[in-house]
């Protein structure tokens, strides 16, 4: 199976679940439906059909993390941010740091690999997932990520998006990265 919404169903929460959801607490939010995109180049390829003029947009890369003590973390970065797993690993005090599998990743953020979103949490928060964010999100107006799936891409303001973590009980920890 792979991560489009053909196959949503399987998912704990489908994507189709989740925009109702966001809709019945009244956040606002606009899809754009796309091929599925795997990876940030993946991404770049359709973001000029979304692009809103002069927006102070955040476009995000998403990792699903694990340390030696088997603890879950989902790092949620500006898409084009280099990053250091070891580094990382000592910034959030988990040592090393390696991907997780796909099980695992559908166990505890109830995505297949390439859905991989904030919006996840609303599974990772009943399963212990840590969630840190790259702080640069609080200068954006929007952000733009998948809603569980990899051909769907919601554009929300990030006063929404913390609306949203405020409704599932999940406060972002901030990644300060310079």
């Amino acid at each position: 199976m792979d991560a489009s919404s053909e196959f949503q169903d399987s998912l704990p929460v489908s994507s189709d679940a989740l925009l109702a959801q966001l809709e019945a607490w009244g956040l606002d939010y606009a899809l754009h439906e796309h091929v599925p995109l795997r990876t940030v180049e993946d991404a770049k390829s359709v973001e000029a059909a979304m692009e809103v003029a002069g927006e102070r947009a955040f476009r995000v890369k998403n990792l699903y993390l694990r340390d030696k003590k088997k603890r879950n973390y989902l790092v949620t970065l500006e898409q084009d941010r280099e990053i250091d797993l070891k580094a990382l690993g000592a910034q959030l005090g988990a040592g090393n740091l390696s991907f997780g599998s796909a099980d695992r990743l559908l166990e505890n953020l109830g995505v297949r690999p390439g859905a991989v979103t904030p919006l996840a949490m609303i599974n990772g928060a009943e399963k212990g997932v840590r969630f840190f964010m790259d702080a640069d999100v609080q200068s954006a107006e929007r952000i733009y990520m998948h809603p569980l799936v990899n051909d769907r891409t919601v554009a929300m303001s990030v006063a929404d998006l913390w609306a949203f973590f405020e409704r599932i009980d999940v406060s972002p920890e901030m990644l300060e990265l310079g």
